[in-house]
């Protein structure tokens, strides 16, 4: 299993890098990775034609894409794609941040879980 996270770096440009999440074997068949503390949920709703111009994330927090479509560009000009299933840890939280542009014709419903620093 894996997520991608979006960082600033030292001289305020975000930039993604791919994330493996480690599974440990559970009785049953299913695998589970270690807790990853969190602070809460915020449940969000989204047009399908959004536009928010760069911004860096406002705390660090998971992503995850339950339904439609968006696309995320850092500001090294790399662009990911995220729809249903997607998880994105976004730490970009000083620079130019990033820009998200929603994709397709259906509402992006997504779970934010905030995450200590």
């Amino acid at each position: 299993m894996n997520y991608f996270r979006i960082y600033a770096d030292a001289d305020g440009e975000s930039h993604f890098a791919d994330v493996a999440v480690a599974l440990h074997g559970q009785p049953g068949g299913s695998e589970y990775s270690d807790v990853h503390p969190a602070t809460g949920v915020i449940f969000r709703r989204s047009p399908a034609d959004q536009f928010l111009d760069w911004h860096p994330a406002p705390r660090r927090q998971f992503v995850v894409t339950l339904s439609g479509e968006a696309e995320v560009e850092a500001s090294d000009g790399e662009v990911r794609q995220i729809g249903p299933g997607t998880v994105m840890l976004a730490e970009d939280l000083t620079g130019k941040g990033h820009i998200t542009r929603g994709v397709g014709s259906a509402e992006r419903l997504s779970l934010f879980i905030p995450v200590p620093d």
